[in-house]
């Protein structure tokens, strides 16, 4: 691959015009991307990697409705919320989310290589202030002051839209809290601009390991040659990957689309980790797979593929009240000295309870 990763990003494509050049849209495509350019909010982008997996004639291939906006994002739903996580509430300190006793979420930019339409903080990315390095002083005072903070969790926007120089910079600063035992790396640009995976970044960073990068993939046709080639360089030089599914309506709704994709990401090593049911963020109504039709996807799932490949299904609590696992229920009674359950292929049998 010789295109490097910032020309990757230099020539992405940011209007009508230039997406035409690659995909054969549809009106509404070009209606949502118009009123995008008349409204503001979380912009329009997208790499020519990305866009060379999608098919050009379908408007339903499932990465091109990750990306690409449709009227339907403006439309309202009343249960919808600007920030759906609550991450406003829990700001500690400028670009510093503490939800969790033991974890902070830094934000570390407001840029992506691509601007996913499902994307929970719609209200900031994209659209500014990108924090300088010295707007993190009072995050970093206050993870130094709290020893209970175990975890920083580098996110945004994109890490690895930072420079290698100022993401070492960060790095190094946070690695320098002694309380601090892990750092993650949360970046959709394994999917984006896999060149981004360079061995001078890696070489870097092992000098501050433990280092976890927590990669972002809804589908397999995410994962061409070279992006699999980007995986297998993180966990072939000690990085864990973890990788962020968000359940989508007619994307990844189907027990052959996560099974492949959980599978593809497992034989590289890279853990399924969550399942997310989509946030309530503006305008993402049209993504939401009901609750309903995801338990019965999670039913399909358990005892068909390996444990090994099974995310944890989550739904983040409206508010910023934090993930909550959801499982099927296999408890089918409970009598007063046993429990009767249900095996995934729906064969029944007791266990005692006491």
């Amino acid at each position: 691959m010789s295109r490097s990763w910032q020309e990757e990003l230099r020539r992405s494509p940011k209007s009508i015009e230039d997406l035409e050049r690659f995909l054969v849209l549809t009106d509404s495509e070009r209606s949502a991307l118009l009123q995008l350019s008349l409204k503001g909010g979380l912009p329009f982008q997208v790499t020519e990697h990305f866009l060379k997996q999608i098919n050009p004639n379908d408007p339903n291939d499932p990465l091109r409705q990750q990306i690409v906006p449709r009227e339907t994002e403006f439309i309202p739903f009343d249960l919808e919320r600007r920030d759906p996580l609550g991450e406003e509430d829990h700001e500690a300190v400028p670009h510093l989310i503490h939800r969790y006793p033991d974890r902070v979420l830094l934000l570390v930019t407001d840029r992506c290589a691509s601007y996913c339409r499902f994307c929970t903080r719609k209200r900031w990315v994209g659209q500014g202030p990108t924090p300088n390095l010295e707007d993190f002083q009072n995050a970093l005072t206050y993870i130094r002051s709290n020893p209970a903070i175990k975890e920083v969790i580098f996110s945004g926007g994109d890490a690895l839209l930072l420079s290698d120089r100022r993401l070492l910079e960060l790095i190094r600063a946070v690695r320098s809290i002694p309380s601090v035992e892990i750092i993650r790396l949360a970046t959709r640009m394994l999917a984006f601009a896999p060149q981004r995976i360079e061995d001078s970044l890696l070489q870097e960073l092992k000098a501050y390991q433990p280092i976890y990068f927590l990669t972002h993939f809804n589908h397999v046709n995410e994962l061409p040659l070279e992006t699999q080639e980007a995986i297998l360089r993180l966990v072939d030089n000690g990085f864990p990957v973890l990788n962020q599914t968000v359940l989508l309506k007619d994307i990844n709704d189907s027990f052959q689309a996560l099974s492949e994709l959980f599978r593809k990401l497992t034989y590289l090593r890279a853990r399924p980790y969550y399942l997310h049911q989509c946030d309530l963020a503006p305008g993402t109504e049209s993504f939401r797979v009901p609750f309903q039709r995801a338990l019965e996807l999670l039913e399909q799932l358990r005892g068909h593929i390996s444990g090994l490949c099974l995310p944890t299904f989550v739904i983040d609590v409206p508010g910023g009240f934090g993930k909550v696992p959801i499982v099927p229920n296999s408890i089918v009674e409970t009598l007063p000295d046993r429990i009767r359950l249900k095996g995934f292929r729906g064969n029944e049998a007791d266990y005692p309870s006491r």
